[in-house]
């Protein structure tokens, strides 16, 4: 059992390692779009189904209560936690449409759309995509694998390079906290904040 716990600690590092290595400047600019987005007044709208939902709620709570820093609330939503639009747009239009409609009826051109995709082929984020890069918002996909079709159809994709669903989600985990300190640091501490990094 000792060599099993060891071996999955050595292979969760090995996907964050392997990310930064090779997509650190996604990250740079992932950062510098959340910056922008908010510093304009605009939000941002994470998306994801099962544990990428919950990764969805809990970063969109980073971002308007707050991460490490006291600070104003910033603006950002998860399109997962209303069962009642969940479940009416579901029955009424289908699964596929449960996020393409809430990009429609809330996302407004310079708001930032994360979805988030252990596999990469999830077909109600891939959609909502797809409407939010037709509305005019910045697209971000964080996926697995090869990405799959969503990573492609975003604007901008960071891919975990793995094949493992937990080392995948682990890292998701990591971004998202990576990219909330980022955020917040640039907004109310860096450059942005009109201070002195």
């Amino acid at each position: 059992m000792l060599d099993r716990i060891t071996d999955s600690l050595r292979k969760s590092i090995l996907a964050k390692e392997e990310l930064v290595a090779g997509q650190a400047d996604r990250i740079v600019t992932l950062v510098q779009w959340g910056v922008a987005t908010l510093a304009a007044g605009g939000k941002i709208l994470f998306m994801g189904n099962g544990g990428s939902a919950a990764d969805a709620q809990h970063l969109a709570a980073e971002f308007v209560n707050r991460f490490l820093l006291a600070r104003p609330p910033l603006a950002a939503l998860a399109l997962t936690t209303d069962s009642s639009v969940l479940t009416s747009i579901g029955n009424d239009f289908g699964f596929e449409q449960v996020f393409a409609k809430q990009i429609q009826a809330l996302g407004r051109p310079g708001d930032l759309a994360i979805a988030i995709s252990t596999s990469g082929g999830s077909a109600n984020v891939l959609l909502a995509l797809q409407v939010a890069r037709g509305m005019g918002l910045r697209t971000v996909a964080w996926a697995g694998g090869d990405g799959g079709a969503v990573a492609a159809a975003a604007d901008l994709a960071l891919v975990v390079p793995s094949r493992q669903t937990p080392h995948i989600q682990e890292t998701h985990a990591w971004l998202g906290h990576l990219f909330c300190q980022l955020v917040e640091e640039e907004l109310f501490c860096g450059p942005a904040a009109g201070r002195p990094a």
